[in-house]
């Protein structure tokens, strides 16, 4: 395949960014859960997001109404997303924290200052994963050039949109990176410093990956896919249980249960192309589990031979055809079977939590990324 049919699999791979399993399911649990902790994480970034520097970027951002660069959507996104959720992340850190509450063994008069069963530092946490989360999100809107055509919009404020989208993205991180200081905790920096890393990792192996050359399998789908979109979570969930003075068990359960959540989440998205119903064109990543899975059912010659079936003279893939072809084999069933599985290993992380809503909750979440 040419190098630019290449790239804009890459590219539709990185559209799902936004996308969250069985929208008013999903939303109902969400939306639970915020009530347990006590405000919308919705507004979690407010504080940042409504400085002056931001303010500015913002003014800046209004240059490029017209365009199709991707940075539009992502600041769409923040002012009204309540179908997709964007502050899941510091929602579960928060309800995490709540779960766990203070460590029996510690009598530290910081007790004192919980609020509503979360400790100061934990909720400053939430937000530092969120603007984390958000940071990269913004950088992810950065436009490869060399596909630029007269239809996405003027040269020049497509290139404005790229320095834009490093600018406020390296903002956030900035941001980020002060709170996570002010923390005043060694473990919880080098913590959620090794998962900025991890994401940023991630990010580079799903840029050079080839879905034609059929270079994932499954267990490194599901290596590539913590690094990208499960390790921030997961390390997150540990630092709370480390801000609150918790043993190594319990942050080790944290770390497994925002892990196997972060990979039922995705697999849930993955999936969405091959089990909702309507007979739309759905576009889908070439990477995702569903694909990786049949690929291996069937091999790479007869994979190879598929891809050219469903593409027409300029190349372009008819997703239908190719989505059909998919669902007469195993690998949804397959896929479906992984969600289920990294579902039912989150709910096992939190058995040895004590009753409470919080722990409801992430229970629920664990269940909403099983259920189509």
């Amino acid at each position: 395949m040419a190098w630019r049919s290449r790239l804009s699999y890459i590219g539709r791979r990185h559209l799902g960014i936004f996308f969250n399993p069985s929208t008013s399911n999903w939303t109902k649990v969400v939306s639970d859960a915020e009530k347990i902790v006590g405000y919308p994480t919705s507004f979690m970034s407010l504080r940042c997001l409504l400085s002056d520097e931001l303010s500015n970027v913002a003014m800046h951002v209004r240059k490029l109404v017209g365009t199709k660069h991707p940075l539009l959507n992502t600041a769409r996104g923040f002012v009204y997303d309540s179908r997709n959720n964007l502050q899941m992340r510091g929602l579960i850190v928060l309800l995490m924290s709540k779960a766990a509450g203070p460590c029996p063994s510690n009598s530290d008069p910081i007790c004192d200052s919980m609020v509503s069963g979360i400790y100061p530092s934990q909720r400053n946490l939430a937000e530092i994963t969120e603007l984390i989360h958000t940071a990269f999100l913004v950088h992810r809107g950065i436009v490869n050039l060399k596909e630029w055509t007269n239809s996405d919009g003027p040269l020049k404020d497509m290139q404005f949109g790229n320095k834009m989208a490093v600018l406020s993205g390296d903002f956030l991180l900035a941001n980020a990176c002060t709170g996570l200081a002010q923390l005043n905790d060694t473990k919880v920096v080098e913590l959620i410093s090794s998962a900025i890393g991890d994401v940023v990792q991630g990010i580079y192996h799903e840029s050079s990956s080839s879905a034609e050359e059929g270079s994932l399998t499954v267990a490194s789908w599901e290596d590539q896919t913590f690094l990208s979109h499960g390790a921030l979570l997961a390390k997150s969930c540990q630092a709370a249980m480390k801000l609150a003075r918790h043993g190594t068990e319990a942050q080790n359960l944290a770390f497994q249960y925002g892990k196997h959540l972060a990979l039922g989440h995705k697999l849930n998205s993955d999936l969405q192309p091959f089990v909702k119903s309507g007979s739309e064109a759905t576009v889908f990543s070439l990477d995702s589990a569903p694909v990786i899975f049949h690929r291996q059912i069937v091999g790479p010659e007869r994979w190879r031979h598929q891809l050219k079936r469903v593409q027409n003279m300029a190349r372009q893939i008819d997703y239908t055809k190719l989505r059909g072809l998919i669902k007469m084999e195993r690998g949804v069933s397959q896929t479906l079977d992984l969600c289920s599985y990294h579902g039912n290993k989150a709910l096992e992380a939190m058995k040895c939590f004590p009753p409470s809503e919080a722990r409801s909750a992430l229970e629920n979440m664990a269940c909403a990324v099983t259920k189509f």
